[in-house]
């Protein structure tokens, strides 16, 4: 099934070689979205002397006509847009009043000095459509089982029926507990795996574990059928940093280790490895001896010179703490926690919590991440009591597609007197369905999309419209076509839906495009929209991924029929 759905969805096919007299060109690969990634793959950088931006070399040179067959397309970049008049504009999620909706309330969750943990460190928050469930996997101090160590941890398991409110369950693994694995670990991934064909590895655990003979730390890989009794470890990686995490590209059909890395720039930088094999990545992965090139790994990113600074210390240089990324429709989504000081040793002594701060990223080939905003996704709270004064951190799995929500979750953690690192809680902000970046329109304003080809019949829209939004479709040469002018169509007036279907007055759907080369014109008068996508189905299904999931949707983490 997952072979099946990768060449359906992301058309990633083998260009032939091209073969001169002494000289063959290397296979090159073409992306759902028709990027062609480079012949060395992935790309190697050099290391920079300075803090800047990653390169997006596909918003430089486009493909001349972009598949757009899966997934809701997102407006996060330039990447579909020829022209426009319209303002971008960036949202960010509202926290729950409720906040935090878990908390360190268990006496197993203290370390040995009494910090209070119950937060997920990477880890993952997954909905669950099998057993119809919101699922938690978060970092625990383990003071009652680890005496010897003030800072060890093992990882809980809560549930939920509503993403909420959460229960911690009493399991048989650990002491009539909620604990499902007992190692000392600081960060982990635990990946939900929607499209495995083998139960018994359903969900994943890349635990990045001290090793017993020098204790350094190394990823773990282990396997479970439950996401609660989980084998022996099938595969262990070279000694690494801390701070390192794993995620899937379902468009390309890898695993991605998205590691800590030193550079010049900041020793909280990234270095990143991918295989098709979760075992061969874990085995491949090692911290990388300066000077010396490696096979497999390959530096990734440092901060960007456009990270923001902690107020009162400003002399600090940001760094990157941490990196997780997940498929949401047609594109990866990147959660970037950005670091902006103090050093821990300056915590202690004032009693304070390091900032770290949740950021977005999006990208088209899973590699290179464009940032629109180096605004806050979710922000720290200094203010007394707040569950995130400080040092929040990303979470595995989100967002999660709650009917018109997306439900984010992240860490925090509350200034104390007990130890300046610990009592960390976990805490949850929703996002309008495809909510991130809207293009907006006061009068007269208009998008032009690039040349676009698709398989599908109907268009729909995610759009809030005050006033009006038509639109209109034009062929190869920028002539509107008979019957799909602006004229033609139905107007969308004064509705907010995250799901409307566009019409015009002698078509109902754009089968008759089906294959051709095209480009759809947005008029909106006093509007904004979020996303467009061509679906097969009356429905309005994307056939984009929905890997977080959420009630109601495909078991499969994508966006179809139950009965297609």
């Amino acid at each position: 099934e997952r072979i099946n759905m990768i060449k359906m969805k992301n058309i990633a096919v083998l260009l032939f070689c091209l073969v001169v007299p002494g000289i063959t060109i290397a296979q090159t690969e073409v992306l759902y979205n028709g990027i062609h990634l480079p012949e060395q793959w992935p790309p190697r950088y050099a290391e920079p002397q300075k803090a800047q931006d990653m390169p997006i070399p596909y918003l430089k040179q486009k493909p001349g006509v972009i598949p757009v067959n899966v997934g809701r397309q997102l407006f996060v970049d330039s990447f579909l847009i020829a022209e426009t008049n319209l303002d971008r504009v960036i949202h960010t999620p509202r926290f729950y009043e409720g906040n935090p909706v878990l908390e360190p309330d268990k006496e197993w969750e203290k370390t040995t000095e009494g910090g209070l943990y119950a937060a997920p460190f990477s880890d993952g928050i997954w909905y669950d459509e099998k057993d119809r469930k919101f699922k938690m996997w978060y970092l625990a101090g383990a003071g009652v089982l680890h005496k010897g160590d003030n800072q060890t941890f093992y990882t809980g398991y809560a549930e939920s029926e509503d993403g909420k409110h959460w229960t911690k369950p009493v399991l048989d693994i650990w002491n009539q507990t909620n604990i499902v694995d007992t190692c000392n670990r600081d960060a982990a991934t635990i990946w939900l795996d929607k499209l495995e064909k083998d139960p018994s590895k359903r969900y994943k655990m890349f635990n990045v574990e001290r090793r017993p003979t020098d204790r350094r730390w190394q990823f773990i890989l282990k396997y479970s059928s439950d996401g609660i009794h989980w084998g022996e470890g099938v595969a262990q990686s070279g000694d690494l940093y801390d701070r390192s995490s794993a995620f899937y590209n379902p468009f390309r059909d890898v695993w991605a280790l998205s590691m800590r890395y030193g550079t010049k720039v900041s020793s909280r930088s990234r270095s990143y490895l991918e295989n098709k094999d979760p075992e061969v990545a874990v085995s491949f992965a090692h911290r990388i001896r300066k000077g010396v090139p490696d096979k497999n790994m390959v530096y990734w990113f440092t901060p960007s010179d456009k990270e923001p600074r902690h107020p009162e210390f400003p002399e600090v240089e940001p760094g990157i703490y941490n990196f997780d990324a997940i498929a949401y429709e047609s594109l990866m989504l990147g959660l970037y926690s950005v670091w902006q000081g103090p050093e821990n040793g300056v915590c202690a002594k004032l009693g304070i919590q390091k900032k770290n701060e949740i950021f977005l990223g999006y990208s088209r080939d899973g590699f290179h991440f464009y940032r629109p905003s180096f605004k806050p996704f979710m922000a720290v709270n200094e203010t007394e009591g707040a569950w995130n004064w400080g040092n929040m951190q990303s979470i595995n799995g989100v967002p999660l597609i709650v009917g018109d929500s997306l439900y984010f979750y992240s860490s925090g953690r509350l200034k104390n007197k007990i130890m300046w690192d610990s009592h960390t809680s976990t805490g949850l902000a929703t996002l309008r369905r495809d909510g991130f970046v809207s293009m907006h329109g006061d009068k007269d304003g208009y998008l032009l999309t690039e040349k676009i080809r698709f398989d599908g019949k109907h268009l729909f829209i995610n759009a809030d419209v005050k006033g009006s939004l038509t639109v209109e479709i034009l062929d190869e040469n920028g002539k509107p076509l008979e019957g799909f002018t602006r004229k033609d169509c139905v107007p969308v007036k004064k509705t907010d839906k995250t799901k409307l279907l566009v019409t015009w007055k002698k078509h109902q759907d754009i089968a008759s495009l089906i294959g051709k080369a095209v480009q759809l014109k947005f008029y909106l008068d006093n509007a904004d929209i979020y996303a467009f996508w061509i679906s097969p189905w009356q429905t309005g299904e994307s056939r984009g991924y929905t890997s977080g999931g959420g009630p109601g949707l495909s078991p499969g983490g994508i966006d179809v029929p139950a009965n297609p």
